[in-house]
């Protein structure tokens, strides 16, 4: 995928917002894709500064929730209304909600075929807060008290790490 509109230098090139990037991204690693970011360098080898930036702005948010992308796994149901979901080589599963434009972290989410076992912990990444949560049926709700709202405020996307779940799909061992 292209950063701008073009595979090349182009003058003027419009640049994707980060939020979308990086929606893009979690999308495409929850299925478990990899993502090649195309940037054009002008005549002289550089970038242009608009997309340097944007770039240091996807950089921003990746040195908080790097651990739901790297080295991650998919795992059904890979995506749920507007969350995704990555399982990390320990079991843990991340789960990752996109947040729209001005979107504001709600007080609480509620993940679907995600169930967490008794004693599982659950945590925003880049905080230290364990969050309270709850079974719900075949999920489970999570609460986010306005402290860790207000760290998520401007953000694209937040990362929650669910320790020691069991997912409840019909395929196991992913």
């Amino acid at each position: 995928m292209t950063l701008g509109n073009s595979w090349s230098y182009a003058p003027n090139d419009h640049y994707k917002s980060a939020r979308r990037i990086v929606h893009m991204l979690v999308d495409i690693v929850a299925k478990g894709g990899n993502y090649l970011l195309n940037v054009g360098p002008d005549a002289n080898g550089e970038l242009p500064t608009e997309a340097v930036a944007r770039l240091a702005e996807i950089g921003a948010w990746m040195r908080i929730n790097d651990d739901a992308i790297y080295s991650t796994r998919p795992v059904a149901p890979y995506r749920d209304a507007k969350s995704c979901f990555t399982r990390a080589k320990d079991g843990a599963i991340y789960a990752i909600y996109l947040l729209d434009e001005g979107e504001v972290l709600p007080e609480m989410i509620e993940l679907k075929d995600v169930l967490p076992p008794t004693g599982a912990t659950i945590r925003l990444l880049g905080s230290d807060i364990e969050l309270k949560w709850q079974r719900n049926g075949p999920g489970v709700r999570i609460a986010f008290p306005e402290a860790v709202r207000n760290q998520a405020s401007g953000s694209y996307a937040v990362s929650l790490r669910i320790s020691t779940t069991t997912p409840r799909t019909k395929q196991s061992g992913i």
